[in-house]
């Protein structure tokens, strides 16, 4: 087990849990709300995180994932992406905590959904999923802003604070 991607493995899952906290207390229509943004709402743009989590899933399962584009075209209600959310992140735990230290340099060679060819170690490949959902969970906290409504801080820091204050 690499401890630091472990760490940042229980982050990116305490940090879903605090935006979908924020998310799911929004008063009705709002987190489905149209906005100016890249994905059109707060809900398609948490989709995105899943899906983009289940293709490199996938690419680390070495197993085709069957998506054309790095959404899908419907929203799911929030709940069940919520709940489908909750068990990839389980899943993504496991998988670090399982990986051996021979295979997280292991290259993984795959197709990006627009055509192009990649290749990561597991390990990069870990790192990418945590950081792409800080990434985007940026924008959601910022379209919260425009309802208005403030989303409960899931900064590493506050995470690393709220976690030692657990321990002790």
């Amino acid at each position: 087990m690499n401890a630091m991607i472990d760490l940042l493995l229980q982050y990116k899952a305490w940090a879903n849990r605090k935006i979908f906290d924020s998310v799911l207390a929004l008063p009705d229509g709002e987190a489905v709300k149209p906005r100016e943004t890249l994905f059109g709402s707060m809900v398609h743009t948490l989709n995105h995180v899943y899906v983009v989590d289940d293709i490199f899933r996938h690419h680390l399962n070495e197993a085709p994932h069957g998506y054309t584009a790095r959404n899908t075209s419907d929203t799911p209600p929030l709940a069940d992406l919520w709940e489908r959310q909750q068990e990839m992140d389980d899943w993504y735990l496991a998988y670090g905590r399982a990986l051996r230290p021979s295979e997280r340099d292991e290259v993984v060679e795959f197709a990006f959904v627009d055509g192009g060819k990649g290749a990561m170690t597991r390990d990069e490949i870990l790192l990418h999923i945590v950081n792409h959902g800080t990434y985007h969970r940026g924008f959601v906290g910022d379209m919260m802003y425009q309802v208005p409504a403030k989303a409960q801080a899931n900064d590493f820091t506050v995470f690393l604070r709220d976690r030692k204050g657990a321990a002790d």
